[in-house]
């Protein structure tokens, strides 16, 4: 292990994560980084981690449910027709609903907090659609 003191004239440079969100004064840009409160969220309930996994935890034990009960081709079944929903989409400027997802899953008849409150899902988005359309097959 080498003791020997670095002059002032020597620098070492080290990158931490930090020098890469500051700016000239040393204080972060809200504007391309995000507010600070976002940047060191915080779990704000003991329940809030298993909240936001709960249709996830809920997904698996039907699938566990499925397989003791038909055997292992249901769960396979309702996986495969799970992808497919998932790569169907729409034009990039459009919103997708997610029915199809939602009518396998048994939660088209569920009204919860995203079908009242207006979400980011249900957020209305500005843009003019056939540029949107170019950058998502990447002609621009």
């Amino acid at each position: 292990m080498n003791s020997r003191v670095l002059s002032t004239d020597e620098k070492t440079f080290q990158s931490t994560p930090s020098d890469f969100c500051t700016e000239s004064y040393g204080i972060t840009n809200p504007m391309i980084h995000g507010p600070i409160s976002y940047q060191n969220h915080q779990v704000s309930h003991p329940l809030e981690p298993s909240e936001s996994a709960f249709h996830q935890n809920k997904l698996q034990q039907e699938m566990r449910v499925l397989r003791n009960v038909q055997g292992l081709h249901a769960p396979m079944r309702l996986a495969m027709e799970l992808k497919a929903t998932n790569s169907i989409g729409r034009h990039p400027f459009l919103p997708s609903s997610s029915l199809m997802r939602d009518v396998l899953l048994g939660q088209d008849e569920d009204i919860g907090f995203a079908d009242i409150y207006n979400t980011f899902d249900n957020a209305e988005q500005m843009g003019q659609p056939h540029a949107i359309v170019e950058k998502k097959m990447h002609l621009l």
